[in-house]
């Protein structure tokens, strides 16, 4: 049987901090961060050319055609913040045996909205994460936690994990969080990126401009094909939402070219699919 336990709760009020700890029932004595992790470690994957240089197209002749299924290695073994600023998400593995070693999420305290806390996340092994498939185009897998149990995507160096209908309460901790947004590389660590990462962006926009030039061009009479350009449109509205809260963004624009790039994945799923059907009914 799975356990996990939450140690580590920090509260933070403007007149200064103050530590606690807390053991839930059946837990392990808590260790230091990552210590489950050392039975049988994964190492991350050397991500291939393509998954390294995605801003290249692979297809000159046709940018549409571009995979924007982004490969696990870029995001694996990486120490990720939600929005570039807060918390801590490691993942360990690849594809179906993809695993969270570490989770660290900053929320605010029930009691007292206005005081911060941070609950880390550590299990007697790593996390499994479930893998979805790719129902948008994207790695999809889902974390199993208690009371805070979350889907993600991965995209490029990143985990988007979609917004959630309430923040994960930790009633124990007297703490509340939520892992929703974009978790991706330190702020202050993509600066020097910037071009490569306006390129990339630059890159996906191309590529759903081509997908959706060629929906209206081969399903134009089909129903289909409003309703994708219409969640197409939401989903522009809902990356800006995203990227508002990422550190620095306007310096960097990581967040904008992975939201992108999510976007050119989760169209050229709608088009592949509408594609197979055609053929079906030919």
């Amino acid at each position: 049987m799975k356990r996990f336990w939450i140690a580590g709760v920090l509260l933070a009020a403007s007149a200064g901090a103050a530590h606690a700890q807390l053991g839930l029932s059946g837990a392990v004595a808590p260790t230091r961060p990552g210590a489950g992790v050392t039975a049988e470690p994964v190492e991350p994957v050397r991500p291939p050319a393509e998954a390294r240089k995605p801003d290249k197209p692979a297809d000159k002749t046709d940018k549409s055609t571009v995979d924007f299924s982004v490969g696990l290695a870029t995001a694996v073994g990486q120490p990720l913040k939600l929005n570039g600023r807060d918390g801590e998400l490691t993942l360990w593995g690849r594809d179906r045996a993809l695993k969270i070693a570490k989770l660290t999420l900053a929320g605010e305290v029930i009691s007292d909205p206005a005081q911060k806390c941070r609950i880390d996340i550590v299990g007697d092994q790593p996390i499994e994460a479930k893998s979805l498939g790719r129902p948008d185009g994207l790695a999809r897998y889902e974390a199993e936690i208690p009371v805070c149990t979350f889907t993600f995507d991965v995209v490029e160096g990143a985990v988007l994990v979609p917004a959630q209908s309430s923040a994960c309460v930790f009633k124990a901790a007297g703490c509340q969080a939520s892992p929703s947004g974009l978790w991706g590389p330190d702020a202050a660590s993509l600066a020097e990126e910037a071009k490569s990462i306006a390129r990339a962006r630059a890159h996906a926009d191309d590529a759903s401009t081509r997908l959706l030039k060629g929906l209206e061009s081969r399903f134009k009479n089909k129903p289909e094909t409003g309703n994708i350009e219409r969640e197409e449109t939401d989903m522009i509205a809902r990356g800006q939402d995203v990227c508002r809260d990422y550190d620095q963004e306007s310096d960097h624009g990581f967040c904008a070219s992975r939201m992108a790039q999510a976007r050119a994945a989760w169209l050229k799923a709608r088009v592949d699919k509408l594609t197979r059907d055609a053929k079906t009914t030919d």
